[in-house]
């Protein structure tokens, strides 16, 4: 657990994927999205999520 405390671990996925999920919701999708996220955009969805 980090100092937000939250916690990260990584699952290798298919297709380039790049998703991020929270207590099993998606708060970020490359494939949805089309791009990676912005400095700090996986930060905000989490605290949001």
């Amino acid at each position: 657990m980090n100092e937000n405390g939250l916690s990260a671990s990584i699952v290798e996925g298919e297709n380039s994927q790049f998703d991020v999920l929270s207590d099993g919701e998606l708060v970020f999708s490359k494939k949805q999205v089309g791009r990676f996220p912005e400095h700090d955009e996986i930060l905000a969805a989490l605290r949001t999520a």
